[in-house]
């Protein structure tokens, strides 16, 4: 099935609570209009389809993708991590057209952006730059970025979040979460209620600017004097709730270097793996998006640009001492070692069906291959990634335990993931045993 590219173009932000709750109404009934009407053809054909295939159909996705990037928000941003991290448990066609919420979103038209910026910045705003860029260079689900020169030199990248958002996140996150139980696609006996709660609690902080300015001057710090990571320099007298200046600075989007030679790609690559290790045992502190978009790579420095931290999370102490012993039991342990170590983080309880911790340990053993490998792992020669999906989907099929582990791990989790996606996309090829061992 051909599908239209994806053309971002200048839409209003609906910000009026009442708006944003009209559209989500009119999305729910024409997906479930949709619903009824494939669903009747098919058991007219003698079949008996499933809620979850009648709502994962072409035209549904179609739909709720054009829906949610109009909306933009927190409607959107769930969309986003449907389409990165559950894509391989959908069908290739609805993953495919989801997968458009990645792209740029659509942007805000000039009248409605000159409203959030006098508001942010005065009504005279524009005597503070020589030049502004009104086309942004991005958009996503919460704001969009303008690169501008202020009066006094600075080349500078304005972060300018949607009007509405903050105080739409609530509502659209229960308005989410009635359309996924609707889908069907809920494993019986799995309560949404608290990971929805933790996505709200994670928007909220997103739409904090001055909580994201906090952490972008943390991690400047830390990657201060680094051969390896830049990160854009705060400007505090662009710092509002609506508006973050940084420092704008040049680079190639992350996925184009899947055209690279491949020791630009192996180098990439292995140290964005070491930098989520010292996250996690160093810092104790970790940028857990792991969208492609938050990180670009300049050539003429050979360095990667680390963007976006809003959703930056501050780790448990312990945290780090029971990824290490897990680490340890996956590489050189037992299969009791690492099931001791799996109930300690909690990915799993006692309650577990001997089936399914048999499943889930395998899929584990499937993940730890790279770190196995006594010599250079090769990401673009294997299929570790189908191989997880199929043993993912198995899972996702026996549906008699739903494990819900910790939230810092489902971040964590989902930070790794990321990792191993963009390995495989880059084809790179990293001595793993080289990076894990300071850790061990």
């Amino acid at each position: 099935m051909s599908q239209k590219p994806h053309t971002p173009r200048g839409l209003a932000v609906p910000s009026g609570r009442v708006t944003r709750l009209a559209r989500m109404g009119g999305l729910a009934a024409g997906l479930a209009g949709n619903m009824v009407l494939s669903g009747g053809k098919q058991l007219a054909s003698g079949q008996r389809p499933k809620a979850r295939d009648l709502f994962m159909t072409p035209s549904n996705a179609a739909r709720l993708t054009s829906q949610l990037s109009q909306m933009r928000g927190a409607a959107m941003k769930v969309g986003q991590m449907l389409s990165m991290e559950a894509a391989d448990m959908m069908p290739p066609e609805f993953a495919d057209i989801l997968s458009a919420l990645r792209s740029d979103a659509h942007f805000m038209p000039p009248k409605q952006l000159k409203s959030v910026l006098s508001q942010s910045l005065g009504e005279s705003f524009m005597k503070r730059f020589k030049r502004f860029d009104v086309h942004p260079i991005a958009a996503a689900s919460i704001g969009q970025v303008h690169r501008a020169l202020t009066t006094d030199g600075r080349d500078i990248a304005l972060k300018v979040q949607y009007p509405g958002v903050r105080e739409s996140i609530d509502s659209d996150m229960r308005n989410v979460g009635a359309l996924i139980r609707m889908s069907g696609m809920l494993p019986n006996g799995l309560d949404l209620a608290p990971m929805m709660e933790e996505a709200r609690l994670q928007l909220h902080e997103e739409a904090d600017y001055q909580r994201e300015a906090t952490y972008l001057a943390k991690f400047g710090a830390l990657m201060d004097g680094s051969d390896a990571f830049v990160v854009p320099d705060l400007h505090e007298d662009f710092l509002s709730s609506d508006v973050l200046g940084m420092t704008f600075l040049k680079g190639i989007a992350i996925e184009e270097l899947a055209q690279a030679d491949q020791h630009t790609r192996d180098h990439v690559t292995t140290e964005l793996i070491k930098l989520v290790l010292r996250e996690l045992f160093e810092f104790g502190l970790m940028q857990t998006d792991p969208n492609f978009a938050n990180y670009r790579y300049d050539p003429k420095t050979n360095k990667i640009i680390l963007l976006d931290f809003g959703a930056t999370r501050a780790f448990a102490l312990d945290m780090a001492g029971q990824y290490r012993s897990l680490l340890k039991a996956g590489m050189t342990g037992t299969r009791e070692d690492v099931r001791a170590a799996l109930l300690d983080i909690g990915l799993y309880d006692r309650s577990i069906p001997d089936h399914h911790e048999r499943l889930l340990l395998d899929l584990f053993e499937m993940a730890m291959a790279p770190l196995r490998s006594n010599a250079v792992y090769d990401f673009g020669r294997t299929d570790l990634l189908g191989q997880l999906r199929d043993a993912g989907m198995d899972m996702a099929d026996d549906r008699s335990y739903v494990p819900l582990p910790p939230v810092d791990t489902l971040f964590l989790q989902r930070k790794i993931g990321g990792m191993y996606l963009l390995a495989t996309r880059l084809r790179a090829r990293v001595d793993m045993s080289d990076v894990l061992r300071p850790y061990l």
